[in-house]
């Protein structure tokens, strides 16, 4: 199928989207929020395809004047006004088709972020903070809430694990390239000999799901609670307050002992259970897509290692798509994230993009 018939289909869907609007607007309400959802997301596709259209009926408009045109100047000026479109309308075609390419049904959803120290010990865990302060700073600096879900802390400022809750506008569009296993290259503050050590982190970003994203059945879940532990393990209070859920069919556990109320625990480990089974969903149903996908940039994988952070050299290295820059500061400080996030986003529009021609 042609560009100009894919967007004849979608300007015919938006006025029939119109038409059934006004049919359900005295009925079902859930038939009535549906229908203006799929309106919505189509009236600024449709706003794009009329500008694009718009531009090339004003090209050929400028072409047959400047054919029939017997005034010089008047031809020049035609001229002139066909240059500046004709390097418009590449960008407007570029931009509709962007918006063409098939959203991922969770990029506008909040995302559940799991930083797990790796190989290299202390420096690991250590390492991991550094990464949750990371993307704490840059959700802030986007406007978005970070909630610290939980935290299993080793007693000298790091981490073995972390989970956090981002909310905000299109947070997991965003946040879901961070996937992958990220490098660390540095002296550790417990190393006395300066010597350069190897260490890494891995990160999974998952889109926070609703409880009818996923079907549980309570008996697929066995519940147990226990008493919580701190640092060295000292208790940190007195009451089986923790709380450990376990899907049974998938294997799949979840623990959370960082409130003192069990309800609370039992809430946030649900929260994170049903972000994981969604995702397992999102993954066994895109397999087929992704491994026929000549890009594999934002694929979620959190084996593959994507970034290495080198502090001798001040240098951040993007292995997906090659992409090297000093601003590793700015980068730990969440300010330099974007400039990254921006090119892998680039990248795989340009992926996809590829595939529809």
């Amino acid at each position: 199928m042609s560009l100009q018939e894919k967007l004849d289909r979608v300007v015919l869907r938006h006025q029939e989207l119109g038409e059934l609007l006004n049919e359900a607007a005295g009925g079902s309400s859930d038939e009535f929020v549906r229908l203006s959802k799929e309106y919505a997301e189509l009236s600024e596709l449709v706003a794009a395809v009329k500008a694009l259209r718009n531009a090339e009926r004003e090209l050929a408009g400028l072409d047959e004047m400047a054919e029939a045109e017997s005034d010089p100047d008047m031809k020049e000026l035609a001229r002139q006004e066909r240059v500046g479109l004709a390097e418009r309308l590449p960008e407007l075609e570029h931009k509709v088709q962007l918006m063409l390419l098939p959203r991922d049904e969770a990029d506008s959803r909040n995302a559940i972020l799991e930083i797990r120290a790796g190989t290299g010990g202390d420096e690991a865990a250590l390492f991991a903070a550094d990464l949750l302060r990371m993307y704490q700073r840059y959700a802030e600096a986007r406007g978005w809430r970070f909630e610290l879900l939980s935290a299993s802390e080793i007693g000298i400022g790091g981490y073995k694990e972390a989970q956090a809750l981002i909310s905000g506008k299109d947070v997991f569009a965003r946040m879901k390239y961070e996937s992958g296993v990220h490098r660390v290259q540095r002296v550790p503050v417990t190393e006395s000999g300066g010597r350069i050590h190897t260490s890494a982190a891995t990160v999974a970003v998952l889109p926070e799901a609703e409880e009818f994203d996923v079907e549980v059945d309570d008996k697929d879940l066995r519940i147990d609670t226990y008493r919580a532990s701190g640092a060295g393990g000292q208790h940190v209070n007195k009451t089986d307050s923790a709380v450990r859920i376990t899907h049974l069919p998938t294997g799949i556990v979840v623990a959370q002992q960082d409130e003192k109320s069990q309800h609370k625990n039992r809430a946030r480990a649900m929260k994170i259970l049903l972000a994981r089974l969604y995702e397992k969903e999102r993954s066994e149903r895109d397999e087929a897509r992704a491994a026929s996908r000549r890009s594999q940039v934002g694929s979620g994988d959190r084996s593959e290692r994507i970034r290495t952070y080198n502090f001798p050299q001040g240098r951040v290295t993007d292995h997906r798509i090659g992409m090297t820059l000093y601003k590793l500061e700015q980068l730990l400080n969440g300010e330099g994230l974007d400039e990254i996030i921006d090119a892998l986003t680039a990248e795989d529009q340009a992926a996809q993009l590829a595939e529809l021609t």
